[in-house]
């Protein structure tokens, strides 16, 4: 069994920069949502191309192929969905919608904020409330839960189709709940529902660093957690792959946009330093994966 040590000695509650934010590719509050159009996003294609999604988050698009991965893990018309750790909402402002258009149901399992010490982490879950309860026609019903070392189920028992593990992973074995996270997606899925996973992915062969430190995990090692918590490997897709990413950067998967740090997270931006040759390789090259919970 891996095991980790505790969720704050290892500094995972650094506020919303070194948790979801990082975790999320965002470094603030998502702007008011615009209304939408007329016509429900009762596709994929649609929710993705909704006026109400931040022109930052569309500009992304093309690393993270949300139509393609969204379709890869079999995201349907109607389903109950947990997306664990949601951030300030990148792939929400895209499920949300098509869930609530379609007749499904959306569980966000949000950052588990009960450190009163890290008023920061807590400032973000409740934006990311704020503005899902701006727009409750657009958004429908999100049910809130939470994921962390001491937080209750991500969603009923046995009752959703799809979880999703959105480039957190890192996060999670930093602060040693990443089983857990695994063992809570296991709980919350019907028997044959399944589960999807987007992780920065390390170079395979090399000795994996158990608390992810420069934000990248090799891929045998993540179906090797999913698989002691039960679950089964269904595919594997190269839908979010950048064969241009090295992995050799000096502030971890950070230096990458979307966050691009010029310093070590927590610490003042390095004054001068080169983005260049980090914006040009791109977001960074990620494992794209599907697991079955055994019917």
């Amino acid at each position: 069994m891996i095991t980790r040590s505790d969720w704050s000695r290892r500094g995972l509650l650094l506020g919303a920069g070194g948790l979801a934010l990082v975790g999320c590719g965002r470094k603030g509050p998502t702007a008011k949502p615009a209304p939408p159009t007329a016509g429900a996003p009762d596709t994929l294609e649609a929710a993705v191309a909704g006026p109400w999604r931040a022109p930052a988050d569309r500009a992304r698009d093309r690393w993270r192929h949300p139509v393609e991965s969204l379709t890869f893990w079999e995201v349907r018309p109607g389903q109950t969905v947990v997306e664990f750790w949601p951030g300030t909402g990148w792939y929400t402002d895209i499920l949300a919608p098509f869930l609530a258009a379609t007749g499904g149901k959306l569980y966000a399992a949000q950052l588990q904020t009960d450190d009163p010490s890290d008023p920061a982490a807590a400032e973000t879950v409740e934006a990311y409330r704020r503005k899902l309860a701006a727009a409750p026609k657009l958004y429908g019903e999100v049910v809130f839960t939470s994921f962390g070392p001491t937080s209750g189920p991500a969603a009923p028992a046995g009752t959703v189709d799809r979880v999703l593990f959105l480039r957190n992973l890192h996060n999670w074995m930093a602060g040693g709940v990443a089983e857990k996270a695994f063992r809570d997606a296991l709980a919350a899925l019907k028997p044959g529902g399944s589960l999807g996973v987007e992780e920065h992915r390390a170079d395979a062969g090399a000795v994996q660093d158990l608390l992810a430190a420069d934000g990248y995990v090799q891929q045998a090692y993540v179906v090797e957690m999913a698989k002691e918590a039960g679950f089964v490997l269904a595919a594997a897709s190269e839908i979010n792959a950048n064969p241009k990413d090295d992995k050799d950067h000096p502030f971890g998967v950070w230096t990458l946009p979307p966050t691009r740090l010029s310093g070590p997270r927590g610490a003042p931006p390095q004054a001068g330093f080169d983005h260049a040759k980090y914006d040009a390789i791109g977001e960074s090259d990620r494992m794209t994966l599907k697991f079955v919970k055994p019917a």
